[in-house]
């Protein structure tokens, strides 16, 4: 508008002209724009205000109309949007092992999460059984919200089940995550909501003859000096117990559980412990515990006298033995801890894992590698062995391909990771925490109900 103003009015004096360069560098609405030219196909005439030329826009009969432009009150052309092509399917290159024999026969498993399923596409494909939440979102969203993460995680442990059998995986570490905050002190609740559903998975691993078993976090601390932290603990455990009891599992789905902190007094913390197992816990709990010796705290020489007395099996780590070594050799701990085993009519079990390529503090070697590069020396024939690997599942299929204990679906394989950190991804520093704490706020929406172990 103001370009055609200026250009009606006669120039009297340089002075003028400067200004009125000024004028319209500064101003926001003027805007060159280019006329377009008629063509062959139909046009569409916009309003046109005083002193602005006419213009025409071609429009092809088989696009969107153009959009209006505010500033001249005309339409612009847009250009059609490019139609998406499908995705090509991923190819995996799935590295040859190296071959080795063994005279194993047992089972393998895995703890908790599928890789395979878990990173489905779209997100809302994916199958996982650690949905979970915060305090805060039980306030906001209610219980009956949070019951149902429970039943979506127990629906997607049903089709967990039918892949692992399909890939002759039968046996697996249930997500404790399976029920939020079903323990708790002020917002426990009961799993009879859930319990036809509970039952369907009983009778589908019975059907498959399938293993489960469960391993509550490190904050069930049975030997805890504070009643508080016993109670909490007592009441984890009866959570667990009380989702294997609906299942209808048998002896062999037992509950894992470390010896804990040491409190500055390892004898009267083992007694605590043996206090809190012979008084307090039900005997369908007591029933499904098993204890196992940890990398920091208490090795298989201060659990097995403990578990001898009381007939609590002892579920062997060898990773957790090679960083924090028993008096005896693994073969003689194993001796021991499988006459427990058998005096209680439970199949042994024991855990195994690698630690991360390059670690060398006592700190970078408890975290877990992707995969395992073998089995044991001192493994026995007959009993169920836990891959505890980030690869989950993968690292089950690369002991049966090195070993030919299984046939490996090839569909089903993931290559492994070629670039290894030595650095634990586990638990950050205090100070690390209170930086990341309103950012984890602000995300808790996004993150709600998505929350895996």
């Amino acid at each position: 508008m103001l370009f055609g103003l200026y250009l009606a009015r006669p120039l009297r004096s340089p002075v003028q002209i400067g200004l009125m360069a000024t004028t319209l560098r500064r101003s926001s609405r003027f805007v060159m724009r280019e006329t377009v030219q008629e063509t062959t196909v139909s046009t569409v005439a916009a309003p046109i205000s005083k002193g602005q030329k006419k213009r025409k826009l071609e429009v092809d009969e088989d696009e969107d109309p153009p959009e209006a432009d505010s500033d001249f009150g005309v339409q612009k052309d847009t250009k059609p949007r490019r139609k998406r092509l499908p995705k090509e399917p991923i190819v995996y290159v799935i590295p040859d092992v190296v071959k080795k024999e063994t005279t194993f026969k047992g089972r393998l498993g895995y703890a908790c999460l599928n890789t395979v399923l878990r990173n489905k596409r779209p997100a809302k494909d994916a199958v996982f059984c650690s949905r979970t939440c915060r305090l805060e979102s039980i306030k906001k969203n209610g219980m009956d919200w949070v019951k149902d993460l429970g039943r979506k995680n127990v629906e997607d442990l049903l089709t967990m089940i039918q892949w692992n059998e399909d890939n002759h995986i039968r046996f697996m570490r249930m997500s404790s995550e399976m029920f939020p905050f079903a323990s708790h002190g002020v917002h426990g609740y009961s799993l009879d909501y859930c319990a036809p559903l509970l039952a369907q998975v009983g009778e589908l691993a019975k059907k498959y003859g399938h293993r489960l078993t469960a391993h509550p976090g490190q904050f069930t601390q049975l030997g805890s000096p504070k009643p508080d932290v016993v109670a909490a603990s007592v009441r984890e455990l009866e959570y667990h117990c009380e989702m294997m009891d609906r299942m209808g599992l048998g002896v062999d789905s037992v509950m894992i559980v470390h010896g804990g902190g040491m409190y500055d007094d390892k004898p009267g913390t083992l007694e605590r412990i043996k206090k809190t197992v012979t008084e307090t816990l039900p005997a369908n709990v007591r029933a499904r515990l098993v204890l196992e010796n940890d990398e920091m705290c208490y090795n298989a020489d201060d659990l097995l006298p403990l578990c001898e007395e009381l007939s609590i099996p002892l579920v062997f780590d060898y990773h957790h033995d090679a960083l924090f070594p028993s008096s005896i050799p693994p073969s003689e701990i194993i001796k021991k801890a499988n006459a427990i085993w058998a005096r209680r009519g439970i199949k042994p079990k024991q855990h195994l894992s690698d630690p991360r390529p390059g670690a060398v503090t006592l700190m970078e070697r408890r975290a877990h590698a992707d995969r395992c590069e073998s089995l044991p020396a001192d493994l026995p024939d007959d009993m169920d062995l836990m891959i505890e690997a980030k690869d989950k599942e993968q690292a089950v299929f690369q002991l049966y391909r090195m070993y030919n204990l299984h046939p490996v679906t090839h569909d089903s394989l993931r290559p492994p990771n070629e670039h290894q950190t030595k650095e634990t991804k586990g638990r950050k520093s205090a100070k690390k925490r209170r930086k990341n704490a309103d950012v984890e706020g602000e995300l808790e929406e996004e993150f709600d109900g998505n929350v895996e172990e």
